[in-house]
């Protein structure tokens, strides 16, 4: 079959991180993704299905690797060749529709999970990520084993799967982001939560609205009660669907740290402010973006990193001083809920891209054929007015 398949080779790695910086067409071109002839994976045993891709999203995180800028931390746990591609919307043999959670977690590697129930993320020791029954792999899309989905076709654990009925292609390929900004979203709650000062909103900052940072206001909104949410989004589109998903302020990136200033009444001190946000999201991962999520989050208060850093130079003394909490937000999983409910995390991004009607942030589809220009345009979404990219396989001319 042909798919979009990622091969080790470091001179495409470089030339794609050198043409990056001239033009995302250029780096789509000369790095490491190729529109080849693969074979499609066996089946690995018991439990496995083969899932025909419908709609098939492009993040940051396939982008960094395209561009050339995927952190060499991964190097040990993804597997060459592989097809990339873990948000997909997809159908089985029979013809049920299904989400993919792309985490390749215990029990996809033959292993017991952690506990009862467990999602494919939870646990607390990655061991699984390279041994058992696959190929080493975080996620299906980064595991030559599984395939992923830029390609017609690839092979799921059962654990991995969720039967969505009638709910629509287009939606259901946000759910997977949807999961991750939510995650990210739930770890605002315990901060909020212990705040001292409970006579007026926690205000929670967000700091980037492409698809992550959207998905982190909408699950705040929901799920995080008695928060004020203060947003910095650059494009006008990404500033009314912020409003939309349920910001109480948005402004542009520079105004942010002036707006959370406005709302916690609190002094500046040099590029600090005295207090600040209870919780800053930072949406976007640069050394810039962490170093401002920094100086606007109160002592005491925490960042969380939803955004993929990859490498960062940031001044951490202010961290240290304020006792600033930086958490990662990687995926998703089992969440505790601020009203004592337990859920996954996919079951509340399904919940909320109905209610958002998720669908709107999908703003055009390719061919796989056409992954050059896909690329490039999920690469400047936002000064395009868009938000969301896909490859579409639903025709078959791939």
């Amino acid at each position: 079959m042909k798919a979009l398949q990622v091969s080790r080779s470091v001179p495409k790695l470089g030339m794609a991180r050198l043409a990056s910086a001239v033009s995302p067409l250029a780096a789509a071109k000369l790095g490491p993704l190729a529109y080849t002839t693969v074979d499609e994976p066996e089946l690995p045993g018991p439990g496995w299905h083969r899932v025909h891709t419908r709609l098939a999203g492009i993040c940051g995180s396939d982008l960094s690797l395209v561009e050339g800028h995927a952190s060499l931390y991964f190097d040990d746990v993804v597997s060459f060749p592989f097809v990339p591609g873990h948000e997909v919307v997809g159908e089985l043999d029979d013809g049920t529709r299904v989400i993919l959670e792309p985490v390749l977690g215990h029990e996809a590697r033959g292993f017991a999970p952690p506990f009862e129930g467990a999602a494919p993320g939870d646990g607390d020791d990655y061991s699984h990520l390279s041994t058992g029954a696959l190929e080493p792999g975080i996620q299906t899309g980064f595991c030559c084993s599984t395939g992923g989905g830029w390609a017609p076709t690839f092979v799921a654990h059962e654990s991995q799967l969720h039967r969505i009925g009638d709910m629509p292609d287009e939606r259901a390929v946000l759910v997977e982001p949807f999961a991750g900004g939510i995650h990210a979203a739930l770890l605002a709650a315990p901060v909020v939560a212990a705040r001292q000062d409970t006579t007026r909103p926690a205000v929670v900052a967000v700091l980037g609205a492409g698809t992550m940072g959207l998905a982190a206001i909408a699950g705040l909104r929901r799920y995080v009660p008695d928060v004020e949410i203060i947003v910095g989004a650059r494009y006008p589109h990404q500033q009314m669907l912020a409003k939309a998903y349920g910001a109480d302020v948005v402004v542009g990136p520079d105004g942010l740290q002036r707006a959370v200033r406005r709302a916690t009444g609190c002094h500046l001190i040099g590029d600090h402010l005295s207090s600040g946000a209870h919780v800053t999201i930072d949406a976007v991962g640069t050394s810039a973006t962490v170093a401002d999520s920094l100086r606007i989050t109160r002592p005491r208060g925490r960042v969380v990193l939803l955004g993929m850093p990859a490498e960062v130079t940031v001044d951490l003394t202010g961290l240290w001083h304020r006792e600033t909490e930086l958490k990662g937000a990687y995926t998703y999983g089992t969440e505790h809920l601020p009203d004592g409910r337990t859920a996954r995390t996919f079951d509340l991004a399904i919940e909320t891209a109905t209610a958002v009607e998720a669908e709107r942030l999908l703003s055009a589809t390719y061919p796989l054929s056409d992954h050059v220009d896909a690329i490039a345009h999920a690469a400047t979404a936002g000064r395009r007015g868009a938000v969301k990219i896909a490859f579409d396989m639903r025709t078959g001319d791939t």
